[in-house]
């Protein structure tokens, strides 16, 4: 099980918003902003009062780096990327069924403004 999951990203304040307007549909919301031990800038979300999801700026973005966010049904799933393209984001995916990653993989997948590829998906065959 993942406690929670940090990104480096290059723009606090941009990646603030895009995060906080892409992920409201997924339940997600702002809990927190504060500083690291450093002085750099860190946001803390999650859904709830539990954080299980962090951007900070300070340390230079990773190539490659992809988050995926668990949705309760496909409706959430198309939300998400409405709302981060809406937000900034570049389409990576369009939502619909990924049969390579799975039976019932039902995702789409966004950009955001340091490339970082962000993905909503729902596990049919979960429920």
């Amino acid at each position: 099980m993942i406690d929670h999951l940090g990104l480096a990203v290059i723009d606090i304040g941009r990646s603030r918003r895009f995060y906080a307007a892409a992920l409201a549909p997924l339940g997600y919301r702002i809990i927190a902003d504060t500083k690291n031990d450093a002085g750099h800038s860190v946001v803390l979300m999650g859904v709830g009062e539990t954080v299980d999801f962090v951007i900070g700026d300070g340390e230079r973005p990773g190539e490659g780096s992809h988050v995926a966010f668990r949705a309760a049904n496909r409706a959430e799933v198309d939300a998400f990327h409405a709302a981060a393209l809406a937000a900034g984001g570049r389409d990576h995916g369009a939502p619909g069924l990924r049969p390579q990653y799975g039976t019932g993989y039902y995702a789409a997948f966004v950009l955001d403004a340091d490339g970082i590829n962000v993905e909503a998906v729902f596990h049919e065959e979960r429920g």
